[in-house]
């Protein structure tokens, strides 16, 4: 089954895959070291050229039983997935047991649950780039670790609202496109249109270009049309369902990247955290978890980006039926709730950037909070942080992979943890 075939490489070798890494590359031994096979599987024979860790494939002479076809015609040079000639059953495992290793490498044993994984057609925001080449304007994803552009036509991992869109953001790139390198386009499906949220431009785009190129969008459709940060036209402000309530996201501001994730993890912690009255939400972002809270309880909410607390409080002001939730800015890496403040609240949820929560959960582990849902998107930061807090006395109930970002390497997950007594 050949993947990649270029029979006159220099260099050209065999090699047997002997397990998949943590990056979703397949990994051999050379020579006494270790080296790395985009697109292939534990068990696999396969041709490869190039020298040093990372190798290029050329052919897959022997596949694995559990190689699938892949689902997009530009998988193998869009840098957008690295793991659609996995097949399912096998690719929810790898996700798993990438959650295992981390615990087992801190000494910790707990449940982990089965992967739950995100539909294809479901990520309901993408960052593209946008680059013009000759007279042309190219939209797309870089090769992977590379600078290279790759213009896609379909995207089986994003909303088809959003696939439908490339056209229009062409159209919208053309205004803004001069001699730089590219720009940066995150368009986001909301209830009330897409959102489209513009970086990277060049110093020397003239206001009249910026203005045609936000024109130009609504014109298309698009219900917000911001850059860098800040919001230049809105035809209808977008809105994301939030249990009762409705999350009003600022300007490029952090989302959780499926819609259905984000409710598979909403749905894991208040189900943890059913009991508690007085709850906090630290790392909040704009609310992803507050405001589905405070229908049953009432919320602190802590996060370090004010733009995304100022639209918590106008979310929370348009809401009815909440109970209160207080919304600070607070730097939770240099300044952590102390354990004596925590002790006071029934339940914690957190939801820190991949750099973990260090200082937060040195606090945490001192105090008397009875649960705490900790959702992660990287397992060897979670991982110490747990470590600190079943050190602390708690107890790791259970641990929920999600798989937001389909076929992709990267895993989140939800670790539900106790007090003990």
């Amino acid at each position: 089954m050949p993947v990649l075939q270029d029979p006159p490489a220099s260099g050209a070798r065999s090699l047997t895959i002997l397990s998949v890494g943590a990056q979703g590359d397949g990994r051999a031994q050379e020579n006494g070291a270790w080296v790395n096979v985009p697109f292939t599987l534990a068990g696999e024979t396969v041709r490869v050229s190039g020298e040093g860790e990372r190798l290029k494939l050329l052919e897959v002479l022997t596949p694995s039983p559990d190689r699938a076809a892949p689902a997009c015609r530009h998988f193998g040079t869009c840098g957008g997935c690295t793991l659609q000639h996995m097949a399912p059953a096998p690719y929810a495992k790898f996700k798993r047991e990438q959650i295992l290793r981390a615990l087992s490498a801190r000494g910790l044993e707990a449940e982990v649950a089965e992967t739950w994984t995100t539909p294809p057609g479901s990520r309901r925001r993408a960052a593209f780039t946008a680059k013009r080449v000759g007279k042309q304007v190219a939209i797309g994803f870089h090769a992977r670790k590379s600078h290279d552009l790759v213009a896609i036509s379909e995207c089986p991992v994003a909303r088809p609202a959003i696939v439908a869109a490339l056209a229009r953001l062409k159209e919208v790139g053309g205004y803004l496109l001069g001699g730089q390198d590219g720009i940066g386009l995150l368009v986001t499906e909301t209830a009330s249109g897409l959102d489209l949220h513009i970086t990277g431009l060049d110093t020397a785009v003239k206001a009249l270009a910026r203005a045609e190129a936000s024109s130009a969008a609504l014109r298309a459709g698009f219900a917000r049309v911001s850059i860098e940060g800040a919001d230049v036209l809105t035809e209808r402000r977008p809105s994301l369902p939030a249990g009762a309530a409705n999350l009003l996201p600022a300007p490029g501001g952090f989302l959780q990247a499926s819609a259905e994730a984000e409710t598979e993890m909403e749905r894991i912690v208040r189900e943890h955290l059913k009991f508690a009255v007085s709850v906090a939400d630290l790392f909040s972002g704009c609310g992803t978890f507050a405001l589905r809270l405070a229908a049953e309880a009432s919320v602190l909410a802590a996060e370090g980006n004010a733009a995304a607390i100022e639209a918590l409080k106008v979310s929370v002001r348009a809401a009815h039926g909440l109970k209160p939730v207080v919304a600070e800015v607070r730097d939770l890496f240099r300044n952590p709730y102390g354990a004596a403040e925590l002790s006071r609240l029934g339940g914690v949820v957190l939801d820190p950037p991949r750099a973990g929560a260090a200082a937060q959960v040195t606090e945490l582990a001192k105090s008397r909070v009875p649960r705490i849902a900790y959702v992660s998107c990287d397992p060897a930061t979670l991982a110490r942080d747990l470590r600190t807090l079943v050190d602390g006395g708690y107890r790791i109930v259970r641990i929920h992979p999600i798989d937001q970002f389909l076929w992709s390497a990267h895993v989140e997950a939800v670790a539900l943890l106790e007090r003990t007594p």
